[in-house]
Parts: C-alpha cells; sequence; structure tokens
C-alpha cells in the first residue's frame, strides 16, 4: 500500500500592487512577501474563481509567473460590502 505524504500548509497574507481596469479586472502587478522583498508578476497565466482547498478561503486564484516559477496567489474577497476593504491577497507556504 503506498502512502501520501500530506503537507502542512500555511496561509501568508501578502501586500500586492495592483491595476484596476475600467472594465472591473484586478491585475496584480508586484507582491511584497512578509521579509519586505518584493517580486514583480512577469505573467498571469490563469484567473478562476476556487477555493483554497489546502489552507481554506475561497475567492479567485491568479496563477502567475515570478522569475520563472509557476505560484498561486489568491484574491479572498472580503463578505463585507461596505468600506474600503474589499479583501486579501495570500499564498500558500509549506508549513
Amino acid at each position: 500500500m503506498a502512502y501520501t505524504s500530506i503537507q502542512s500548509r500555511d496561509k501568508v497574507y501578502v501586500t500586492v500592487r495592483t491595476d484596476f481596469l475600467a472594465d472591473g479586472t484586478i491585475i496584480p502587478r508586484m507582491l511584497r512577501w512578509e521579509d519586505g522583498t518584493r517580486y514583480v508578476i512577469d505573467e498571469i497565466i490563469n484567473v478562476t474563481q476556487t477555493a483554497a482547498q489546502k489552507v481554506g478561503g475561497c475567492g479567485d486564484r491568479y496563477t502567475v509567473r515570478i522569475m520563472g516559477r509557476e505560484c498561486n496567489l489568491f484574491f479572498e474577497r472580503n463578505a463585507s460590502l461596505r468600506g474600503a476593504n474589499i479583501g486579501r491577497w495570500f499564498v500558500e507556504r509549506k508549513a
């Protein structure tokens, strides 16, 4: 019998610089990691509305390319429609 290793993941909230287009599209351009390091998002490969199954939460999953590596960046929408806080960005990190 084969056993699959289950790796624990953490949700890490990050700062993301974005463009908001006239049609409402959100384009992430750069993210700042928790240690302050900035990473330019080279390419948006795909955007889909989905759940972050490994760490919980739902919203939009942006599959992006940063420095040649593909990763997932999630936009978790705020349940409240009031105020300036419409949601937060996060990535999954191995615990």
